[in-house]
This record gives structure tokens, sequence and C-alpha cells, in this order.
């Protein structure tokens, strides 16, 4: 299966299914906080089944839906994504934005020089 593609309403869906472990529609509609219908988040989930990102289970009555997509994966295909078409492939625009808009600790940071020296070293 090629990386998964998901739309942002598809995303808040799948990231309720991999923060829950799995859910009912009735369940995932919670989480949303019932801004969308029933049956437009059993559509997306019949999308998302489509789609090879989610299976289902029969529960009583319902069905009980689980993610098969790995979310550092999916992670990982919308961010290539966000760095081609938003910032031209320059993952240094991408980084540089992600450091100027928060406020990192020194942990963090420390992180993330280990990870560019890890990778440097790579190279």
């Amino acid at each position: 299966m090629r990386d998964p593609v998901f739309t942002e309403r598809e995303l808040d869906i799948m990231s309720i299914l991999w923060e829950r472990g799995s859910g009912s529609v009735a369940e995932v509609r919670e989480s949303l906080k019932n801004t969308v219908g029933y049956t437009t988040v059993l559509k997306l989930l019949q999308i998302l089944e489509e789609k090879g990102a989610v299976r289902h289970e029969s529960e009583g009555r319902a069905y009980r839906y689980y993610p098969l997509v790995d979310q550092a994966r999916a992670g990982g295909s919308a961010l290539s994504r966000i760095l081609e078409k938003i910032f031209g492939g320059s993952a240094e625009l991408l980084l540089s934005q992600l450091v100027s808009d928060r406020e990192l600790t020194e942990e963090e940071l420390a992180r993330m020089k280990k990870l560019l020296e890890e990778t440097e070293d790579e190279s």
C-alpha cells in the first residue's frame, strides 16, 4: 500500500482512532464534539476503510473501527506533502517555521540538535 493521503476530516477521525485504539461511529462522533452528523462520520469511516486505513469488526448491532495505518507513516506522508507544496521542498524553511512558531524547551532543542547531528553524520 502506498502512503496514505487523508483529507482534514479523515485525519481528525484517524487521530481519534490512533488515540483511542478503536472506536464506534458514535464514539468517534462524540470525540469530534458532535460537530458532524452520525451518517457523515459513518461515510468517512467507510471511505477510510476503502482506502485501507481502517478495518471494522461487528460489535452487537454496531461496528468498531480500528486503524490499520501507523500514525508515524501517515505523519511522514502528510509532512512530505507540506514540505513540497508549501516550502518548495526546502527542509530548512520547514524547520525554520517549526522552531520560530513555538517556545521550545531546552530539552526539545537538545534533542533536535542531536537529530541534526546524527543526520549530518549519516551524510
